[in-house]
């Protein structure tokens, strides 16, 4: 499946992103709202939302976050606002990339087809085999985890780095392995995404998650699973 979702209240910025995605060979859908989004994702099957934060009707943060409650379907933020707390709200709230207004579309692309080739590795990964942590139990084959037998909603990235930290219990990955080995490549351009996927992560899993009995910090070396 190669159909991406654009969602951005301005036509001209869908156009543009329509006609770099199309030159790929992508499928294109488009919404001008957060409520357009969700029709089309209930009626179309996606590979990747591209989601803009500032709309009128439903915004793109409130759109994330009831798209999280129905699809793990990979979702890159575009937002005008640059400061670090926006770029966390929306890395918060489930997407999987982020990028700032003005953008280049070479650059947008790049990044959809990373996503697109993390989702492709993830779905050859093929392994059956489970791991099982105290009452967290990870199914590497249906790309699903359950806490105490209920399933978790997890985002392809947080999955991806909870079954990174299980495969290796007791070794720590600093954020920087982290980020190259789930993200497969370079870091660097946020320092902060492997630590909100973290965040998150330890939201969903630990009852308490100041303190944690799955995720732990190792302080200035990195993050493990015992």
């Amino acid at each position: 499946m190669n159909t991406i979702l654009v969602v951005d209240d301005e036509s001209e910025i869908r156009d543009i992103i329509h006609v770099y995605l199309r030159n790929e060979g992508y499928h294109v859908l488009e919404a001008a709202d957060g409520k357009e989004a969700l029709q089309v994702l209930q009626a179309s099957p996606v590979a990747l939302v591209i989601l803009d934060v500032m709309m009128p009707r439903m915004d793109g943060i409130t759109a994330c976050l009831k798209i999280r409650e129905i699809s793990d379907t990979p979702i890159i933020m575009l937002s005008a606002k640059e400061e670090d707390i926006d770029k966390i709200t929306g890395l918060t709230t489930g997407a999987d990339d982020y990028m700032t207004k003005p953008f280049n579309p070479l650059e947008l692309l790049a990044r959809v087809k990373a996503q697109m080739r993390r989702q492709t590795l993830l779905g050859k990964a093929g392994n059956p085999s489970l791991i099982l942590i105290k009452d967290l139990t990870i199914d590497k084959s249906k790309h699903s985890a359950k806490l105490k037998g209920n399933d978790i909603v997890l985002t392809p990235l947080e999955f991806a780095i909870l079954v990174l930290l299980a495969s290796h219990p007791g070794q720590v990955f600093s954020s920087e392995h982290i980020y190259n080995k789930v993200w497969k490549e370079p870091f660097g351009y946020s320092d902060n995404t492997v630590m909100v996927h973290i965040r998150n992560l330890r939201e969903k899993l630990e009852d308490n998650p100041r303190s944690p009995q799955y995720i732990k910090t190792v302080w200035g070396v990195g993050y493990k699973i015992e």
